[in-house]
């Protein structure tokens, strides 16, 4: 599995530099390059306020966890530009030869994108190599099980000193989750529900050493009971969701 990353990240490397100018987050949001079925999911997610508010520069290296549907790296790469790139990561689980080769055709057309992909519960990802890194509906998934994809038991806190070691001095991580009702059972609501209590992901970022900066209301819903299943039809892409900006703190 160590092989396979590497790999990945060797031959995106070697891809030619077809980076075009550095545009504006607005243009890139509106750009004919990112594919329809992404586009469609705009109005869900808001990608424009929620970039501007983790508060994405040009020239930023810039991680996207479990982002091999290409949804944040179509609108981030044009932004950062030339001067900067996007890794994505995603765990081998989840990746197949499909969608690995729609990834490198995007990537060789865009120039500054690369993709990694390792075990989920080992994030090959490096060290003190990113500005911001952003997780988008995928922490609560730390605490989920599943043998038949051989997902295994993770440890939490392990799996948050990878990324913290992953994020330079002053960087920013986003993360946007579905909200649970506060609960004593992680593990058993995240199997449920996909869902997690924002208290949770808080004290697992701060043992980590992470500072929580901010917080957003963009993609919260009153209408959400929190007791439903976050891929039942009923609440499929209309789910309540927090957002947190942690900084790693610069010295």
């Amino acid at each position: 599995m160590r092989k396979l990353g590497i790999a990945l990240g060797l031959l995106l490397a070697a891809a030619p530099a077809a980076v075009t100018a550095q545009v504006p987050l607005a243009q890139s949001l509106a750009s004919k390059a990112r594919t329809a079925d992404n586009v469609t999911l705009d109005p869900l997610r808001k990608p424009g306020e929620v970039l501007q508010f983790f508060g994405l520069k040009p020239g930023m290296r810039v991680l996207d966890m479990f982002g091999a549907n290409r949804y944040w790296a179509e609108i981030i790469a044009p932004t950062v530009g030339p001067q900067g790139s996007v890794v994505v990561w995603q765990p081998t689980q989840f990746i197949n030869d499909k969608r690995k080769a729609e990834f490198f055709e995007f990537a060789q057309a865009q120039g500054n994108v690369a993709l990694l992909a390792s075990p989920f519960g080992d994030p090959r990802i490096g060290t003190n190599a990113y500005d911001f890194a952003l997780m988008n509906l995928d922490d609560h998934d730390v605490y989920w099980e599943n043998p038949q994809m051989k997902i295994v038991r993770m440890d939490p806190d392990q799996w948050l000193r990878i990324l913290y070691a992953a994020m330079k001095p002053g960087a920013v991580v986003g993360i946007i989750d579905h909200v649970a009702a506060p609960n004593a059972d992680t593990r058993a609501t995240v199997e449920k529900y996909h869902r997690i209590d924002p208290a949770v992901v808080k004290a697992d970022f701060e043992r980590a050493g992470f500072v929580l900066e901010s917080t957003s209301d963009l993609l919260r819903n009153p209408a959400d009971t929190h007791d439903t299943n976050v891929f039942d039809p009923k609440i499929k892409g209309h789910t309540d969701r927090f957002i947190f900006k942690f900084r790693k703190p610069a010295a």
